[in-house]
């Protein structure tokens, strides 16, 4: 599709957000464990339905399959948009809206995830070098105390400043998104405070 005129543009943002935000409803924590058979992870480790809890619950495949459905609906919208040719503001609030969708999802009593993986599969297919840059400061940070949510707090710190630096029209929806998810581990930041929170002990261990 050819660039339109502004109006063109906005006049694909409310169908597009509601189908980005119904996709990022579809729970694949929730429906692979009830595919493989394991208990609802909303009630099970640390109660919260994303794929490092499936991996407590139920080991690599399920959470690897978990996973990749949860990275997807964070991609699809994004490139959905930009195969469009709406810019990096509509692409970024068409991806924030499925992962709003991951968070509170309306097929799933809105008990939704933490959007860790959601965020990232946004943020790779909006600009991919912010994406490795997250993403590397993922996994250094979990390399050194192996807790994921510390990881995922660190990483998307760092996501707004990238964006800010290199694609600037996309910054405000990207912020929002990062400071939900702040809000979202809430009860994370308290436990890692009392340190009780879950992590991953090393092989050697």
């Amino acid at each position: 599709m050819e660039a339109g005129t502004l109006q063109d543009v906005w006049y694909w943002l409310l169908p597009l957000c509601v189908a980005g935000y119904l996709m990022g409803s579809i729970s694949s924590a929730i429906l692979v464990c009830r595919l493989f058979g394991y208990p609802d992870p909303r009630t099970e480790g640390s109660n919260n339905p994303g794929a490092t809890n499936v991996l407590r619950i139920g080991g690599k495949p399920a959470a690897a399959l978990t996973l990749l459905g949860d990275v997807m609906k964070g991609v699809i919208p994004v490139l959905v948009a930009n195969y469009l040719n709406l810019g990096p503001l509509i692409a970024a609030l068409v991806g924030t809206s499925a992962f709003l969708g991951h968070l509170y999802p309306v097929f799933f009593r809105f008990e939704g995830g933490k959007g860790v993986a959601t965020a990232f599969g946004l943020l790779f297919a909006l600009h991919w070098p912010s994406g490795l840059v997250a993403g590397g400061t993922w996994l250094s940070v979990f390399a050194l105390n192996r807790i994921s949510s510390i990881a995922s707090l660190s990483a998307f710190v760092v996501a707004p400043a990238c964006i800010f630096a290199w694609l600037s029209p996309a910054f405000w929806p990207i912020l929002v998104m990062s400071l939900v998810m702040i809000a979202r581990h809430r009860s994370n930041l308290q436990k890692i405070l009392r340190g009780e929170e879950l992590g991953f002990k090393k092989k050697d261990q």
